[in-house]
């Protein structure tokens, strides 16, 4: 059976959507989401087929079930859209350590009764991506300069969705151009130089649309977006890596002809 998993652009636009700040509601972006990666059954208008080879996840339908805006999610709810994602791995004692311990101070108790508004699953979002690149102390200094005061979601600098959206709009943009070819060959650069080149830059166009240019925390934000685009690369470089080193363990074991 097929895995129905999100880019990081694509869960963002959904976290948007379940904000009430997307062009469609959850359940339309779901179900628009959903044919579009069954594109091939959908064309032959045979949805109980596709259905069958990529049922949708049991996170999807506790959203398409829910009528109230906006939605808490408890940590097991977290967990499991989280893994949702392309290429993370979200336990739930993890995110516990995280809550309880780790980022304590930034996530504070659940705004929602029992449950974890968008904005706090979308910092636990982002601290899943930083944490390939970062250890805990670095992460809690740059979430301070983002969240004034952890208690008021108001007085951020930038929305912890819209950050989200930032950097996954970001990383999604880069992996469709061809930075080592089209930038280091034009401006001779090296590939590495190339590459923070062109995030800086994009990273700078896109804070542009939420902070003006007089802001004095604006170098700050854009910063976090380069190093939370760098880090999900890195963790793509380290999944290539671990699938290199399991197939060359994996081809060792058949007996030499």
């Amino acid at each position: 059976m097929d895995s129905f998993l999100l880019t990081r652009k694509e869960m963002a636009d959904l976290l948007l959507s379940l904000k009430g700040w997307g062009v469609q509601s959850p359940i339309s972006y779901l179900q628009e989401l959903w044919m579009k990666k069954n594109e091939k059954y959908a064309k032959d208008e045979n949805a109980i087929q596709a259905f069958v080879t990529m049922s949708m996840p049991p996170i999807f339908q506790k959203i398409l079930k829910k009528s109230s805006s906006p939605m808490g999610f408890s940590l097991n709810d977290i967990v499991a859209l989280g893994n949702q994602i392309e290429n993370t791995n979200f336990t739930l004692s993890a995110i516990q350590n995280w809550v309880k311990r780790d980022i304590k101070e930034m996530i504070v108790a659940p705004k929602k009764g029992k449950k974890y508004s968008i904005e706090q699953m979308a910092l636990l979002f982002l601290v899943e991506d930083l944490k390939t690149a970062l250890d805990f102390d670095s992460i809690r200094k740059l979430l301070k300069l983002i969240v004034n005061d952890p208690e008021d979601q108001e007085d951020d600098l930038i929305n912890p969705v819209k950050l989200y959206v930032t950097y996954s709009q970001l990383f999604e943009e880069l992996n469709e151009l061809n930075i080592s070819e089209k930038t280091s060959l034009e401006n001779g650069l090296n590939m590495i130089t190339a590459t923070e080149k062109m995030i800086t830059e994009k990273a700078e166009d896109i804070i542009s649309v939420y902070i003006s240019n007089d802001d004095p925390k604006k170098e700050a934000i854009r910063n976090t977006i380069v190093i939370a685009t760098l880090s999900v690369y890195t963790a793509y470089f380290q999944m290539l890596a671990r699938r290199y080193l399991t197939a060359t363990l994996f081809l060792q074991e058949f007996p030499n002809h």
